[in-house]
């Protein structure tokens, strides 16, 4: 991977990371377009989701300082409740990383034809909340889990995980500008976490990709992941994902396309 390439697939990853398309997806379809093996450039993939992990950060940064604050004055209050949501929706998803990883990782091989499936099953995540429109409430403990379960399964690459925990919570009738907020506060821990067990690890130049390479594909996914997460928050106010979900139909169509080779 060169310098050119780590900028475009940054900016790819900033940008799609907190719209419900896939940033994930996203990667992989750009790393066949660009010839680029998955496999070897699994640690960059790595580093530009912890860039969107500190956009996310800087975006939400009052919300985050208000949580730490209630939550050490060490009371059941509402900080400490939203705190223990937050962890019970990483339940799922902290069991999938335990037990399957190895199953997780045969769908990071650079197959089109699966990929473009996944965004095909994204579209249809986007579309059911203009179907199913409960009566409003706030995220209560079982909601969070039913969220959680949602962003476990968007842990194969063009299954958007913001996609699937936003459309869940607008299923569930959690207010809108709520699950926004939750959806990219509940994957700060689990990706930091899988940030400091790859760098701890001593592999983060794995097989050519240079640490000046990583770090300019780091740079520009925080920088277009900031402005993307403040956008986002916006457009769930609204409620309207069936654009994307029309999005993800042809991009979907277009990756199965180029894995049978009719493109």
């Amino acid at each position: 991977m060169n310098w050119f390439e780590a900028i475009i697939l940054g900016l790819v990853q900033g940008f799609t990371e907190f719209l419900p398309v896939s940033s994930s997806g996203h990667l992989e379809l750009g790393k066949y377009l660009f010839n680029i093996n998955p496999e070897a450039n699994f640690y960059f993939t790595v580093a530009v989701h912890g860039a969107t992990v500190l956009s996310t950060i800087a975006v939400l940064w009052k919300e985050i300082a208000d949580l730490f604050k209630g939550f050490f004055k060490f009371r059941l209050n509402e900080e400490t409740k939203y705190v223990i949501k937050i962890f019970i929706s990483m339940i799922p998803a902290g069991i999938v990383g335990l037990y399957l990883t190895d199953v997780i990782d045969k769908y990071f091989t650079g197959n089109m034809v699966s990929l473009g499936i996944q965004f095909l099953i994204t579209a249809v995540l986007l579309v059911l909340p203009s179907f199913i429109k409960p009566k409003e409430r706030p995220i209560g403990y079982f909601d969070s889990f039913i969220i959680g379960i949602a962003q476990a399964i968007a842990v194969v690459p063009a299954i958007s995980r913001s996609g699937a925990t936003i459309a869940t919570g607008m299923m569930l009738g959690n207010n809108k500008a709520d699950i926004a907020k939750f959806s990219f506060l509940m994957v700060l821990i689990p990706v930091i976490g899988a940030n400091l067990v790859e760098f701890k690890s001593g592999n983060f130049t794995a097989e050519g990709t240079s640490m000046p390479v990583i770090l300019a594909g780091f740079i520009t996914a925080f920088i277009s992941g900031y402005f993307a997460c403040k956008w986002m928050i916006k457009i769930v106010k609204r409620g309207n994902l069936l654009w994307f979900a029309a999005y993800c139909v042809l991009i979907g169509i277009f990756s199965i396309f180029l894995g049978l080779h009719v493109i």
